[in-house]
């Protein structure tokens, strides 16, 4: 029969220490690499399954996320509205909460595309920056959460509220639009091929 000694024990008890010091940090871990629980909770409270994949906006960071079955896959810079959060019809604000991606437009131009109106009117390289106010593809958002983003003079649809791309592609990772989010050329093109209509979109402050 083997005998703990003395220095066993030791070492032992480090361990066991070092592992409950971890396990915190772990969870976290975790937890910063699943779909925010306020984003479920409120899935869960209108009654909407989370779709394959799921794109988080934090807007406090600038940053976007892609969750594929509740786990992140990729995280990138975006640019959100200069005049800051907000709902209300008029206000250039970026809206918070769920939705969905209702259209999809601008499949198959070049990067560099300006649309008015969701029409295709030039590039940025005939135009210049300054007309590039939305390029590339664009992903018009729709809002779940009637009373707050859906319906009203707080519908986020009818504020015309897009994911698009910019000629002004310095601008990313700060605050710089009028109320839609900003994404850089390849990640949005990438999104745009990847993600359904109808894929929930989840925007927050933090």
């Amino acid at each position: 029969m083997k005998i703990c000694t003395v220095k066993n024990w030791s070492r032992l008890i480090f361990v066991l220490g070092l592992v409950a010091l971890l396990m915190p940090g772990c969870s976290t871990l975790q937890s910063r690499n699943q779909l925010p629980a306020a984003c479920l909770a409120t899935c869960d409270r209108l009654g909407i399954p989370p779709t394959h994949y799921v794109l988080t906006v934090n807007i406090a960071r600038q940053t976007a996320s892609l969750y594929e079955q509740n786990r992140l896959v990729r995280t990138c810079s975006c640019s959100t509205s200069r005049f800051g959060i907000g709902e209300i019809l008029g206000s250039n604000c970026t809206p918070r909460g769920l939705h969905r991606i209702a259209e999809k437009i601008g499949d198959g131009e070049p990067a560099g595309t300006i649309f008015r109106d969701r029409e295709v009117i030039g590039t940025v390289a005939e135009r210049g920056l300054k007309a590039g106010t939305i390029t590339t593809r664009i992903l018009w958002l729709e809002g779940l959460e009637p009373g707050f983003n859906r319906g009203g003079n707080v519908d986020t649809h009818e504020r015309t509220i897009y994911i698009h791309g910019t000629g002004d592609q310095a601008s990313l990772g700060r605050p710089a639009s009028y109320g839609c989010i900003h994404f850089a050329d390849p990640d949005l093109i990438a999104l745009f091929d990847l993600l359904p209509s109808g894929t929930l979109v989840w925007i927050a402050e933090k």
